[in-house]
């Protein structure tokens, strides 16, 4: 492989508290190391529009504290084009970029994987992204943050919902996977979770309303998994008010706050440790992989595994909620 001397880094997809502590950490990493770092912002569109800038340690001071990304995201469908990719690739040599360092989750790192085979390009992942859906690595950056925000939310939604002995259903992000959801719901001591690794179907929906009704118990919270193939809480919430009409049925839909706010402390330092990671990877001649964490260690997960692997959820979080939901 040939030798780097200058690298590149970008955001893309959806943004993730601890982004930006990931891009302070690659970058003052990369100059640790005597390299030159180039911002590319908006993700692969600002690569494909060469909005391309170059960053010093000082471009990175009093960031990691941020929520969102300081280089911007942006979709970018030109670059799902062998057009699209040919022009960032021009844009990338023109810059004299040798590697690319990628934040994202799923689709940016599928991207990533495309692009690297196309032109030859080194390119290493760091797992952004609040659904910690990526397989290989115990958890992605932003979602402990998320996790946090909406424990928070739940936490005041109780207040009302035993107020006026309601039943709350609560829908998170989490796309294809159930982690927000499941773990949220423990945290918060809520009646159920539902997700898309443990369908609920009547029976056990009638379950959750006998057990979160006993005589103990003036409130439930649902947590639900945002889905398009059922419709996410509000379906769940429609099914109650038809099928047991005497229960006050309400809906809160957590949305894009979840994605928001200051990292939290667990988010920062994972992503500070996967961005040094990154540029000692590229040192070892890695390419084509995402920097994970696995039992606290530092692992390298190939592309191909990372987004076409389904992360298995711990069947166990589901029996401990369970059990304490009585």
């Amino acid at each position: 492989m040939a030798k780097i001397s200058t690298i590149g880094i970008l955001t893309s997809g959806g943004d993730a508290p601890g982004m930006n502590a990931a891009i302070r950490a690659v970058t003052r990493a990369a100059i640790f190391n005597g390299w030159k770092v180039k911002g590319i912002y908006r993700g692969y569109e600002g690569l494909i529009n060469n909005e391309i800038k170059d960053f010093t340690s000082e471009s990175v001071s009093n960031t990691i504290q941020r929520g969102g990304t300081v280089l911007k995201t942006a979709r970018s469908d030109d670059f799902m084009t062998v057009e699209g990719r040919q022009k960032a690739y021009d844009n990338m040599k023109a810059n004299n970029i040798d590697a690319l360092i990628v934040i994202g989750g799923n689709g940016s790192l599928a991207g990533a994987q495309v692009f690297a085979q196309e032109h030859d390009v080194p390119c290493i992942g760091l797992p952004g992204t609040i659904d910690n859906d990526l397989y290989g690595t115990d958890s992605t950056i932003g979602y402990d943050t998320a996790l946090n925000t909406i424990v928070e939310c739940v936490d005041k939604i109780r207040d009302t919902a035993t107020s006026h002995d309601r039943i709350f259903f609560v829908e998170v992000m989490g796309r294809d996977a159930g982690f927000l959801a499941q773990n949220s719901a423990i945290a918060a001591g809520a009646e159920a979770a539902i997700i898309p690794e443990d369908q609920t179907d009547v029976d056990q929906l009638g379950q959750f309303i006998s057990r979160g009704f006993r005589k103990s118990k003036n409130s439930s919270i649902v947590i639900v998994s945002e889905s398009k193939k059922d419709g996410g809480a509000m379906y769940y919430a429609n099914r109650v008010r038809n099928e047991y009409p005497q229960y006050d049925v309400r809906v809160t839909i957590l949305g894009h706050l979840q994605r928001g706010g200051k990292p939290s402390a667990v988010d920062r330092i994972l992503a500070s440790r996967l961005g040094v990671a990154a540029i000692e990877a590229l040192n070892e001649g890695q390419r084509n992989v995402m920097i994970g964490i696995s039992n606290d260690r530092i692992v390298y997960v190939p592309f191909s595994k990372a987004i076409k692997i389904d992360k298995p959820i711990d069947k166990e979080l589901i029996n401990v909620l369970n059990v304490l939901s009585i």
